[in-house]
């Protein structure tokens, strides 16, 4: 009887833990991962619509998946990618139409998962999404507008602009813009958001009204100024994310850029004004806080509390503001975040939908935006959930590389390639290169740091390389690569020499003597005690993976965390003083450091953070390349003179 109870007893306790155990490990993950799979579990395969009903081509999926985008570029989890890429696919066919979406309506709305579109474009090269895109381009191509220019914000909608057009316009407007090469949309991109400030700026509060006509014949319409009568608080956030989104499109100095920083740091001065101090969050109406039947909206707080944190990292707010997007974010997972069993999370306190016009007739008085249905698990307020979330989630990271420069060689490594626009290209270890064969996730981790991005494509001179404080030269080519390679000399190497010794940092990330360059790019290396021998190391056959493994131990000076990553067909390097192993099997090191001067050369053999294998689509899952590639980073950021 004994011996029964006892198998009993402990029959129980291993079907407690064995329960307990998923919950723990999911309650151990950051809330953007907890937030994104309770999504994905409440959703499949981004199917938002009510069971039974049809997925049809909307902004609100498009608000989730933009969530998915920032969840998985900061994970490289291949569940995150597949998730949007099944969403979008239930609504885009083989030939790239969308049965679900209607040009002659002419709504803003549309327009949002183009951005979709384009990433799983640059991710996977297939046309179908970028045809897809285009169909919405040129939507905004024969948009209609008020005698000003403005968009309107649907056919049905004549002369209006909304602050929610400019977040389902304007940053694919832009990134579409840069992808085909029409620099000169740029001046009308400023213009959708300078006109939405000039006509519904409040010069008393600073705040931005819902709407303006600048017809002024909707009822909801002021007669003199053509504005909406309230701040509705999701509004003004739809419209600071827009900014956020849309600045990092502009090429430096491009006309325009200025003026969005300018508009976006006066809407953040008037938007922290009415966050209230006790709970750090936003009311419905932002300037009615004693407003009868007013109340906090979890939205809104979201699309704050990320344009806030986002625009600081990125350089175009003050740091200060995050603090308040800190503030905000308490109160969103104090007042709104709620948890259930396993790994169940939920979002409360989300404003259904609010609008002007249409029929029946919204007036946009104060009782109308006060009285709209409340909804928890709201797609579009889980989707600003989740960009808060992993923004807050990068805070801490973000300030060790604020106001530094890493960047990449487009000289040495001049490989180009036509696009599907007709233009020859760089690609090939670029930071605007999408595809297997780019450096945009190691860049996204440098701009995770809170580091700006460029890119050099002239012969490395003194002058140049101090614009930046990082200089990342990858697989330099030879004739196999490029039939007029720019081959490094001795006046390179006394350049580069140069800089580094006043205080910059080298990343050289060679490769094998059959795709790369080796001897003379050894002229730069050997500046620095260090020579790429013509050995091949790492020979992988097929998808024989662990022919390229290499494990890191976890306590050196780079990686304080063990980690397995993969190489493929490498060199090895010999080194004299000042260079030191910092990685090596045997006798062969694959890894080599150099202080010079006031600066730092760090030397690897392989280009190993290209996206093929930091994407999380290919390797193994037990390779770690994006994740030493955090910590790779972070090392070379602090090697920068402070």
């Amino acid at each position: 009887m004994k011996r029964s109870r006892l198998f009993v007893s402990l029959l129980a306790v291993a079907v407690v833990t064995a329960s307990v155990i998923p919950m723990l490990q999911a309650q151990s993950l950051p809330w953007s991962q907890r937030m994104a799979n309770a999504a994905m579990t409440r959703w499949p395969d981004g199917h938002t619509a009510q069971a039974g009903q049809p997925e049809k081509w909307n902004y609100e999926l498009g608000t989730l998946l933009d969530g998915m985008d920032a969840v998985w570029l900061n994970t490289v989890d291949p569940q995150y990618f597949n998730y949007i890429k099944a969403s979008v696919d239930q609504l885009v066919q083989p030939d790239g139409s969308i049965p679900t979406y209607k040009a002659q309506d002419n709504e803003l709305d549309s327009i949002l998962l183009g951005r979709q579109l384009l990433l799983l474009y640059g991710v996977t090269q297939n046309k179908r999404y970028l045809t897809a895109a285009t169909t919405l381009y040129e939507q905004l191509q024969h948009q209609p507008r008020n005698a000003s220019g403005g968009f309107w914000h649907k056919q049905r909608y004549p002369n209006q602009m909304w602050l929610d057009g400019l977040y389902m316009a304007e940053p694919f407007y832009a990134e579409y813009s840069v992808l085909s090469h029409h620099p000169e949309n740029f001046k009308d991109i400023t213009r959708q958001f300078v006109l939405m400030e000039q006509h519904a700026r409040d010069p008393k509060t600073g705040l931005l009204y819902h709407g303006w006509d600048e017809s002024k014949q909707q009822r909801w319409a002021n007669k003199t100024t053509g504005d909406s009568s309230q701040f509705w608080a999701r509004g003004m956030g739809w419209y600071m994310m827009a900014l956020v989104d849309t600045l990092p499109y502009y090429p430096k100095g491009a006309p325009g850029r200025q003026q969005l920083i300018e508009i976006l740091n006066r809407t953040a001065a008037a938007v922290i004004r009415y966050q209230s101090p006790t709970t750090g969050l936003w009311y419905q109406v932002l300037n009615r806080p004693d407003g009868k039947g007013n109340y906090f909206e979890s939205s809104a707080a979201c699309m704050f509390v990320y344009a806030l944190a986002r625009g600081v990292r990125l350089g175009y707010l003050p740091e200060h503001y995050g603090a308040n997007a800190e503030h905000g974010y308490k109160g969103i997972l104090s007042h709104f975040v709620k948890t259930g069993p396993g790994d169940e999370v939920t979002l409360t306190g989300t404003v259904k939908g609010v609008g002007l016009g249409g029929d029946p007739y919204r007036d946009g008085s104060y009782s109308y935006y006060i009285s709209e249905k409340v909804d928890t698990n709201d797609a579009k307020g889980v989707g600003a959930f989740i960009l808060a979330a992993t923004e807050m989630e990068n805070v801490q990271n973000a300030r060790l590389g604020r106001g530094d420069t890493v960047m990449v060689d487009a000289w040495f490594n001049s490989q180009k390639r036509m696009d599907a626009f007709g233009h020859q290209i760089y690609f090939h270890y670029k930071w605007d290169d999408w595809a297997p064969s780019g450096f945009s996730l190691f860049g996204h981790i440098f701009k995770n740091f809170g580091a700006h991005l460029t890119t050099l494509y002239t012969e490395p001179k003194v002058a140049d390389l101090k614009k930046a404080q990082v200089y990342v030269i990858p697989s330099p080519d030879n004739k196999d690569k490029n039939p007029n390679p720019h081959y490094a000399n001795a006046q390179d190497a006394g350049q580069i020499a140069e800089w580094v010794k006043g205080g910059g940092v080298l990343v050289i990330l060679e490769n094998d003597t059959s795709f790369a360059d080796l001897d003379h790019f050894n002229v730069v290396a050997e500046k620095f005690g260090m020579h790429f021998n013509d050995i091949l190391r790492k020979h992988v056959i097929g998808t024989d993976w662990s022919m390229g493994k290499i494990q890191l131990e976890g306590n050196g000076p780079i990686f304080h965390h063990p980690h397995t990553i993969y190489v493929k067909d490498v060199c090895t390097i010999s080194l004299k003083p000042p260079a030191r192993s910092l990685l090596q099997e045997g006798s062969d090191v694959f890894m080599a450091e150099a202080k010079y001067g006031k600066g730092t050369v760090v030397a690897m053999v392989d280009p190993w953070l290209y996206n093929e294998y930091t994407d999380g689509r290919k390797l193994p899952a037990v390779y770690e390349n994006y994740a030493a590639g955090v910590e790779f980073a972070r090392w070379i950021l602090q090697q920068v003179p402070r």
